[in-house]
């Protein structure tokens, strides 16, 4: 049940200036990602500043990328909660609208056990028949997924890949040797693309992707295709860039930057703010350095 190989682009939710969903921004940025051979449509993740959609808006999102999509690429639906409950509908309403597979990020604030991790995801899983991506982001959530807990949802039939964010490349390699080979490994930090390639991931879910999308996919593709330097030189020549894109939170920066390349964007809502004028520029002198244009 793999869903793709590749670059996945965690795909912002543009606002209009009054902080509607710009939908019609949508479907313009889902095209230009597609035809410059992004792998996979992530709508609705973090970057997508999912906590701030109501369900209404949520899932209209997911319509408008699976329908623009057409099938020419897969569309992965972040439908996580720290609600069970609420995670089970999302994910029932998105497999409904279409979508390929669904992103599930681990319970935030309330947060909860090991087994309380199996227990949740094995639910939402156990729910729809498409497949599944769990999303460790400790960083986020404050909770990590413990390898023994990755092993036990790899048993479950439609848990097939994991988007690992932890950036303990230790901790995923003990993942990837224990789960042998049953979850699919995707990079969650574009500045670790080629390290967990080299540790058998099938690719990476990126931030850096909404500006650069071709670059993004060469830097998988290369590796797989056995140019292991290549795909290492493009990663580092685009490392300044991926850490501006990280020196405020995500994705205030890519926000940014879109806007600046004229790429349909807006403003974030809160409690995101605007980008402070330094880090902004930081921003722009690394989009220049690179001679980026759209």
């Amino acid at each position: 049940m793999s869903i793709f190989t590749g670059s996945g682009v965690a795909i912002v939710t543009p606002f209009n200036d009054d902080m509607s969903v710009n939908f019609e921004g949508l479907e313009k940025l889902i095209d230009f990602q597609i035809e410059n051979k992004t792998d996979c449509i992530v709508i609705c993740g973090t970057t997508g500043e999912s906590s701030t959609l109501n369900d209404e808006e949520h899932l209209e999102c997911i319509k408008v990328a699976i329908d623009r999509t057409n099938n020419r690429v897969p569309v992965i639906a972040g439908t996580g909660s720290n609600d069970t409950k609420h995670g089970i509908e999302l994910s029932k309403r998105a497999e409904k609208l279409g979508a390929d597979g669904l992103l599930q990020v681990t319970p935030y604030y309330n947060k909860t056990t090991q087994k309380g991790l199996v227990r949740h995801f094995s639910s939402i899983a156990k729910s729809v028949d498409i497949p599944i991506v769990l999303y460790n982001v400790p960083s986020r959530t404050g909770l990590n997924i413990d390898v023994d807990t990755a092993v036990e949802l790899s048993k479950v039939d439609n848990i097939v890949a994991i988007k690992e964010a932890s950036g303990n490349i230790g901790h995923i390699t003990d993942l990837v040797a224990r789960c042998e080979g049953n979850l699919d490994l995707y990079s969650g930090n574009d500045d670790q693309i080629v390290p967990l390639l080299s540790l058998g991931g099938k690719g990476v879910i990126s931030v850096v992707a909404n500006i650069l999308p071709k670059e993004t996919h060469d830097i998988v593709a290369k590796f797989l295709a056995g140019d292991v330097k290549g795909s290492l030189d493009l990663q580092l020549k685009l490392h300044e860039l991926i850490k501006s894109l990280f020196c405020e939170v995500n994705p205030i920066p890519v926000k940014a930057a879109m806007n600046y390349l004229g790429l349909p964007s807006g403003p974030c809502r809160l409690p995101l703010t605007d980008m402070e004028p330094a880090n902004r520029l930081r921003v722009e002198n690394a989009i220049k350095k690179l001679g980026i244009t759209i």
